[in-house]
C-alpha cells in the first residue's frame, strides 16, 4: 500500500509542479505588466471574483449539472438502445445509420433555434441540445463494439441454439462493453459542452441561469475575472464527469479486460 501510494505520488508531483510554476507566472507576469484586470485577471482576482459571487456561481453549475446529467443519460439510454436494434439487422442498420451520421454533420447550433421553436426556451431545450452532442459517440461506439464480437463465440452460441436476445444480451453486449465504456468517457463530456452551448441558444436567466448564461452576461458586462472563474467551473465540471466515467471504467472492466487491467495494477 505504501509503495502503491508512493508512486501515485511521484505520478502527480509533475503536473502539480507544472500548475504551481504556471499560475505563479501568471500572476508575477500581470502585476509586473500591469495588466488591466477586464483584459487579463490574475489568478487571485479570479479567486476573488469566485469567492464574491459564489452564491450565484453554485446555482448555476448546479443548472448545468442537472442539464447535462439529463442529456447524458438520455444519449446513454437511446444511443445503446438504437445500436442494439441496428445490430440486430444488417438492413436496419444500413437504413438508418447513414442518416445519424448526416444528423451529426450539422452543426447543433445551426438546429438549435428549430429545438427552441418544438420545446421552448429552458431546460428542456437545453436538454435536447446536450443529448444530441453525446447521442452519436453512444451510438457508433456500441454499434462497432456489438459489430466486433468474436465469431467463434458467436458459431458456440449458435451450435448451443441460442435465440438471437440471448445472443446479444448474453455474449454480443457484454463484449461490447469495452466499446461503450469509451463512448461514455466522450459523450459524458460532450454532454456539458452542449449543455452550455443550450444555454447560450435556450437558457433562462434570472437566477435560475446555468454557466452558459453567465458566461453571458459577464462578457457583456466585462467582468473578465468573474467570465474566467464560470470557465474554469465549466471545465472543473467536465473534468468531474470524466474521472466519474473513468472510475466506472475501472470498476467494470479491471478485473477482465486489458484496457484497464494495466493501469489498475500500476
Amino acid at each position: 500500500m505504501l509503495r502503491k501510494a508512493g508512486s501515485q505520488i511521484r505520478r502527480a508531483m509533475p503536473p502539480v509542479a507544472a500548475f504551481i510554476l504556471f499560475i505563479g507566472g501568471w500572476e508575477l507576469f500581470c502585476r509586473l505588466a500591469d495588466m488591466k484586470p477586464y483584459l487579463l485577471p490574475k489568478p487571485s482576482d479570479i479567486v476573488r471574483a469566485a469567492t464574491e459571487n459564489a452564491s450565484n456561481l453554485w446555482v448555476s453549475v448546479y443548472t448545468t449539472i442537472s442539464e447535462a446529467v439529463v442529456g447524458f443519460l438520455l444519449s446513454i439510454v437511446l444511443g445503446v438502445g438504437l445500436a442494439i436494434i441496428l445490430a440486430s439487422s444488417k438492413l436496419m442498420e444500413r437504413s438508418i445509420y447513414p442518416y445519424a451520421i448526416i444528423m451529426q454533420t450539422i452543426p447543433i447550433v445551426a438546429v438549435a433555434p428549430i429545438i427552441v421553436i418544438w420545446f421552448g426556451a429552458g431546460m428542456n431545450a437545453i436538454v435536447i441540445i446536450a443529448f444530441l452532442i453525446g447521442f452519436f459517440p453512444m451510438l457508433s461506439n456500441t454499434l462497432i463494439g456489438l459489430n466486433s464480437t468474436d465469431h467463434n463465440m458467436k458459431n458456440l452460441f449458435y451450435l448451443y441454439n441460442a435465440s438471437p436476445i440471448q445472443s446479444m444480451f448474453r455474449l454480443r453486449l457484454p463484449a461490447a462493453l469495452p466499446y461503450i465504456v469509451a463512448g461514455l468517457k466522450i459523450s459524458c463530456t460532450l454532454a456539458v459542452i452542449g449543455a452550455i452551448v443550450g444555454e447560450y441558444i435556450a437558457g433562462i436567466g434570472g437566477g435560475k441561469g446555468g454557466l452558459g448564461y453567465a458566461i453571458t452576461v459577464a462578457a457583456s458586462r466585462l467582468q473578465t475575472a468573474y467570465l474566467f472563474a464560470c470557465g474554469l467551473s465549466a471545465s472543473l465540471l467536465g473534468i468531474g464527469f470524466f474521472l466519474l466515467v473513468n472510475a466506472f471504467s475501472k470498476w467494470m472492466l479491471s478485473s477482465w479486460h486489458e484496457s484497464e487491467m494495466g493501469s489498475s495494477e500500476g
